[in-house]
């Protein structure tokens, strides 16, 4: 299996299919050329149907102007007619692609590409964010304000009978108000 089958031998001859070949060309490029002739020739034909000759010869001023306007008015036609078909082909062309956008999304083949984790540092992202504005690095920590944890202060235990009787009395009452 390893060893690969040997090719053919052709049964026709190199120079013989060289032939073949030029003459498969030739009669190709006469084809073509009597296609383009008969293209011209298809063309002038309509033409000459759509518009016959005109006579000129013999026709007044007034006639000659009148034969002008009634050609402007068929060109102007012409023209709404073309200006019509060409934007109900664009407008078909954008429904085309959206429609076809749509079957493109319903279909769900949009392969999202597989994203790797990167580390970044704050300075970096902030960078990247920010752009050019930040130019030294910032530190969050000094930013935080500082809390002083403030001691409570700690009310000497005593004995609560002292306490009743310096409490007791109107002198008792002013010391809470005051307070």
């Amino acid at each position: 299996m390893s060893e690969a089958a040997p090719k053919p031998k052709p049964k026709i001859s190199a120079s013989r299919r060289l032939y073949l070949k030029t003459k498969l060309l030739k009669h190709a490029a006469t084809m073509v050329q009597a296609d383009k002739e008969q293209k011209v020739l298809d063309r002038e034909r309509i033409l000459s149907e759509r518009s016959p000759p005109l006579k000129l010869s013999g026709l007044s001023i007034q006639d000659l102007q009148n034969l002008c306007k009634e050609l402007h008015q068929k060109i102007d036609v012409v023209d709404d007619e073309r200006y019509d078909v060409a934007s109900k082909v664009s407008k078909n062309t954008k429904e085309i692609e959206e429609l076809s956008h749509k079957i493109f999304e319903l279909k769900g083949k949009m392969k999202r590409p597989n994203l790797k984790r990167v580390r970044v540092s704050a300075d970096a992202m902030l960078g990247a964010l920010l752009g050019a504005r930040v130019k030294e690095s910032v530190d969050f920590k000094a930013n935080l304000k500082t809390v002083k944890k403030e001691e409570e202060k700690k009310e000497e235990v005593t004995d609560w009978r002292k306490n009743v009787d310096a409490m007791s009395g109107m002198e008792g009452r002013k010391k809470m108000f005051a307070s």
